[in-house]
């Protein structure tokens, strides 16, 4: 059976990633091309992969590359998927498309306009744990959902130099959060309240960014939900979800390198969470792929859309805003959504 022949743009280490994924994980699938700006022509023909190069317009220009996967810096989101749909291609994007909805709108038109597909990569909605989840909520096992809390912590804080060009710790690191508040929910996102500081590095504050927040969200259907954010554990990558409603709670805990669990004369041990985002979700990312692949294959629509990029930033965006001027911000989309007797 003939594969969905692929190009990747962006080898760092998200993009290394995804082409591995690709290659050793994704049947229908053929990476043809990689582009970058330091192209690593031994790494490629290690993997098989026939060209590289320092050209995306190559890549773009190639009528055998059916699709895209574009793991740029943020920054350069938006218009590599301009230009992948010009040129006909589907187009797999991390997270974030654009840095404000301004940015985002002429790419999602120019997809729209090509008749392409567009996934973006929040991989979260992927993972078997948080899948199972979304389903035990939708199905009623929690009853009336009242709350969702998400913990989302790195194990080491990223340096101020990618602080500077990431767009911000909102933008970067708890975009995945307002996507997971989304996905599990079936709801949107109304309204927010941000605080944040600079508490694991000053060096962050004189990037104008932050390492540490808690933000709290109202969605349309009147659930309330707390996000806790660090950029630095010291302990592993902490990723814990909680859904309460009327019949109960759920839970997703850390996953952790095995299941082993030492009770001894001094304590109860077990491992660490995982390291960092590549262990924790690995199978996520490959599914991910998988998806988008069989999406292209069948013509049918993906399961994390470019609207979907685009409230996950509109709600990053409110909470700059919030932590700026502390106070309370609805989102411009949905306010008229916030819910009858909410107090704001």
């Amino acid at each position: 059976m003939t594969r969905t022949t692929i190009g990747v743009i962006g080898t760092g280490r998200i993009g290394r990633m995804h082409t591995l994924n690709l290659v050793s994980s994704v049947p229908d699938a053929f990476v043809k091309t990689v582009a970058s700006r330091s192209a690593d022509e031994a790494w490629a023909a290690e993997l098989g992969i026939p060209v590289c190069t320092k050209n995306t317009g190559e890549l773009f220009g190639d009528p055998d590359i059916e699709a895209v996967v574009i793991a740029l810096p943020s920054g350069l989101h938006a218009e590599a998927i301009r230009s992948a749909a010009a040129a006909g291609k589907h187009v797999f994007c991390e997270k974030p498309v654009g840095f404000s909805s301004a940015a985002i709108a002429p790419a999602l038109d120019a997809v729209r306009a090509a008749g392409v597909q567009l996934q973006v990569g929040f991989n979260r909605r992927f993972d078997p744990g948080l899948c199972k989840l979304q389903a035990a909520v939708h199905s009623g096992e929690v009853g009336e959902l009242h709350s969702l809390r998400v913990v989302n912590r790195d194990p080491r804080a990223p340096s101020p130099e990618f602080a500077r060009g990431s767009g911000g710790m909102f933008l970067d690191f708890t975009i995945h959060d307002f996507d997971t508040l989304r996905f599990l929910s079936g709801s949107e996102i109304v309204e927010i309240y941000a605080a944040g500081a600079a508490l694991v590095d000053p060096e962050i504050a004189s990037a104008g960014d932050i390492d540490t927040a808690v933000i709290s969200a109202r969605l349309a259907n009147g659930v309330l939900c707390v996000i806790d954010n660090s950029r630095q554990t010291g302990y592993g990558y902490d990723q814990r979800f909680e859904a309460f409603g009327s019949k109960g709670n759920l839970v997703v805990g850390n996953l952790r390198p095995t299941s082993v669990e030492a009770s001894l004369a001094t304590g109860v041990f077990t491992d660490a969470p995982c390291p960092s985002f590549v262990e924790r979700y690995k199978e996520a990312f490959v599914a991910e792929l998988r998806d988008f692949v069989r999406c292209v294959r069948a013509g049918s629509d993906v399961a994390v859309t470019g609207e979907d990029a685009l409230a996950a930033v509109e709600a990053a965006l409110a909470a700059k805003t919030s932590m700026v001027e502390n106070r309370p911000v609805l989102l411009a989309s949905t306010e008229s959504a916030v819910p009858e007797g909410a107090v704001s």
